[in-house]
């Protein structure tokens, strides 16, 4: 398959990181998602999306300042699930689209080419439309069965990630059932790195399952 081009629209920072942790707050085992985060950080994480879909606008933007505080302690980009409001409003490094969120190219002409555009692609098609628009990265998934992603069907498995990793220019991440013990599979398949709830959010010690996830993450992109 042939490469698909980098959209005009695309940023200017470098997607310099291996591990996207994505947040869910009913999967921290009773524990205060910001705690959960803080020890993701100080295990090594430099990228973290928040994502708390049923949360008010105002519960929302609250948690955001909160976890925008804690990222700049450790130097980390912090992200925002579709709300490029809240992104400008806390000074967020960029947001993560959906299919039905608002274009790409939208967001991009209200983030500026300073802040990251990382959108959620289910197919190959998606991921190339979202790279053409001006994304920065994809996270293509589910690669493995999560239920967490069980309502976009059957896992897409390592051969599609494989083509989605050769057919695009940008930084495409395996989402969706990704955890140590398979990450030599999705490395092997050309992934920029992972990105991940549960692996980490749900560990019973985040810090070290995350300096775990990036030592074995580095291995195999070093020896795919």
């Amino acid at each position: 398959m042939p490469l698909i081009p980098l959209g005009d629209g695309r940023g200017e920072v470098a997607v310099d990181f291996s591990l996207y942790l994505i947040t869910d707050r009913h999967q921290t085992m009773g524990r205060p998602l910001v705690a959960v985060v803080r020890q993701a950080l100080e295990g090594g994480v430099r990228t973290v999306q928040l994502r708390e879909k049923d949360l008010s606008s105002r519960e929302l933007f609250k948690l955001a300042e909160e976890l925008r505080l804690i990222t700049s302690q450790y130097g980390a980009r912090l992200l925002i699930n579709d709300r490029v409001d809240i992104a400008l409003a806390i000074d967020a490094d960029g947001v993560h689209l959906g299919a039905a969120s608002q274009p790409v190219s939208t967001a991009r002409r209200l983030l500026g080419p300073q802040r990251l555009i990382g959108y959620s692609a289910h197919s190959v098609p998606q991921a190339a439309q979202a790279a053409a628009e001006g994304a920065d990265f994809v996270t293509f998934g589910p690669v493995f069965f999560t239920p967490s992603k069980s309502d976009y069907g059957e896992p897409l498995g390592v051969d599609q990630l494989r083509s989605a990793s050769e057919a695009l220019t940008i930084p495409v991440f395996a989402l969706g059932g990704v955890k140590r013990e398979n990450i030599a599979q999705v490395m092997a398949a050309k992934a920029h790195g992972i990105a991940l709830i549960s692996a980490v959010i749900a560990a019973a010690d985040p810090k070290t399952e995350t300096a775990s996830l990036l030592q074995a993450i580095e291995l195999h992109a070093n020896n795919p």
